[in-house]
Protein backbone atom coordinates (compact mmCIF):
# COMPACT_ATOMS: atom_id res chain seq x y z
CA UNK A 1 0.00 0.00 0.00
CA UNK A 2 2.78 2.06 0.39
CA UNK A 3 3.57 2.42 -3.15
CA UNK A 4 -0.35 3.01 -3.98
CA UNK A 5 0.29 5.87 -1.34
CA UNK A 6 3.39 7.47 -2.76
CA UNK A 7 1.64 7.16 -6.10
CA UNK A 8 -1.51 9.30 -5.48
CA UNK A 9 0.20 11.61 -3.20
CA UNK A 10 2.53 12.24 -5.81
CA UNK A 11 0.68 12.37 -8.36
CA UNK A 12 -2.02 15.10 -7.44
CA UNK A 13 1.10 17.33 -6.22
CA UNK A 14 2.01 17.33 -10.34
CA UNK A 15 -1.38 17.47 -11.26
CA UNK A 16 -2.20 20.27 -9.34
CA UNK A 17 0.89 21.66 -10.81
CA UNK A 18 -0.41 20.95 -14.20
CA UNK A 19 -3.72 22.25 -13.58
CA UNK A 20 -1.87 25.36 -12.82
CA UNK A 21 0.06 25.67 -15.78
CA UNK A 22 -2.83 24.68 -17.92
CA UNK A 23 -5.84 26.91 -16.74
CA UNK A 24 -3.68 30.28 -15.25
CA UNK A 25 -1.27 32.37 -16.49
CA UNK A 26 1.55 31.58 -14.13
CA UNK A 27 4.84 30.78 -15.44
CA UNK A 28 6.11 27.43 -14.56
CA UNK A 29 9.26 29.00 -12.95
CA UNK A 30 6.56 30.82 -10.22
CA UNK A 31 4.50 27.31 -10.18
CA UNK A 32 7.63 25.71 -8.85
CA UNK A 33 8.58 28.61 -6.27
CA UNK A 34 5.41 28.54 -4.90
CA UNK A 35 5.74 24.90 -4.40
CA UNK A 36 9.16 25.40 -2.67
CA UNK A 37 7.40 28.17 -0.37
CA UNK A 38 4.38 26.14 -0.07
CA UNK A 39 6.69 23.23 1.48
CA UNK A 40 8.27 25.72 3.51
CA UNK A 41 5.12 27.30 5.05
CA UNK A 42 3.08 24.02 5.28
CA UNK A 43 6.34 22.41 7.26
CA UNK A 44 7.29 25.43 9.38
CA UNK A 45 3.64 24.45 10.80
CA UNK A 46 3.83 20.83 11.49
CA UNK A 47 1.74 19.94 8.81
CA UNK A 48 3.80 18.21 6.04
CA UNK A 49 5.55 16.07 8.27
CA UNK A 50 2.68 13.67 8.50
CA UNK A 51 2.36 14.21 4.83
CA UNK A 52 5.48 12.85 4.11
CA UNK A 53 5.06 9.91 7.05
CA UNK A 54 2.08 8.52 5.14
CA UNK A 55 3.14 8.40 1.37
CA UNK A 56 6.72 8.26 1.73
CA UNK A 57 8.62 9.25 -1.70
CA UNK A 58 5.32 10.60 -3.12
CA UNK A 59 5.37 13.88 -0.81
CA UNK A 60 9.27 14.03 0.06
CA UNK A 61 10.60 14.36 -3.73
CA UNK A 62 8.34 17.10 -5.37
CA UNK A 63 9.00 20.34 -4.89
CA UNK A 64 6.88 20.81 -1.64
CA UNK A 65 9.22 17.94 -0.12
CA UNK A 66 12.28 20.69 -0.73
CA UNK A 67 10.78 23.47 1.41
CA UNK A 68 9.67 21.09 3.63
CA UNK A 69 13.51 20.07 4.06
CA UNK A 70 14.27 23.45 4.28
CA UNK A 71 11.84 24.53 6.84
CA UNK A 72 13.19 21.38 9.20
CA UNK A 73 16.57 22.19 8.54
CA UNK A 74 15.94 25.61 10.18
CA UNK A 75 14.17 24.35 12.54
CA UNK A 76 16.89 21.94 13.69
CA UNK A 77 19.63 24.89 13.18
CA UNK A 78 17.60 27.21 15.55
CA UNK A 79 17.26 24.63 18.74
CA UNK A 80 21.05 23.96 18.20
CA UNK A 81 22.49 27.54 17.17
CA UNK A 82 20.34 30.00 18.43
CA UNK A 83 19.38 32.90 16.14
CA UNK A 84 22.24 32.37 13.63
CA UNK A 85 20.31 29.25 12.43
CA UNK A 86 17.92 31.33 10.54
CA UNK A 87 20.63 31.72 8.28
CA UNK A 88 22.74 28.63 8.22
CA UNK A 89 19.80 25.44 8.45
CA UNK A 90 18.58 25.87 5.00
CA UNK A 91 22.32 25.72 3.09
CA UNK A 92 23.07 22.32 6.50
CA UNK A 93 19.99 20.67 5.31
CA UNK A 94 19.69 20.88 1.35
CA UNK A 95 23.29 20.90 0.87
CA UNK A 96 23.37 17.07 -0.03
CA UNK A 97 20.51 17.17 -2.53
CA UNK A 98 21.89 20.48 -4.12
CA UNK A 99 25.52 19.05 -4.21
CA UNK A 100 24.05 15.89 -5.96
CA UNK A 101 21.84 17.67 -8.47
CA UNK A 102 25.55 19.94 -9.59
CA UNK A 103 27.29 16.73 -9.98
CA UNK A 104 25.04 14.69 -11.80
CA UNK A 105 23.94 17.64 -14.32
CA UNK A 106 27.94 17.82 -14.98
CA UNK A 107 28.27 14.47 -15.68
CA UNK A 108 25.26 14.43 -18.45
CA UNK A 109 26.66 17.41 -19.36
CA UNK A 110 29.88 15.71 -20.20
CA UNK A 111 28.16 12.96 -21.23
CA UNK A 112 25.54 14.20 -23.66
CA UNK A 113 26.10 15.99 -26.42
CA UNK A 114 24.02 18.93 -27.29
CA UNK A 115 23.30 19.87 -30.63
CA UNK A 116 21.75 22.99 -31.63
CA UNK A 117 18.09 23.19 -32.62
CA UNK A 118 16.69 24.26 -35.97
Amino acid sequence: MEYIYAFLVGGAICAAGQLLIDFTKLTPARILTGYVVAGVVLGAFGVYRPLIDFAGAGASVPLTGFGNLIAEGVQRSIDSDGALGIFTGSFTAGAAGITAAVIFGLAAALVARSTAKE
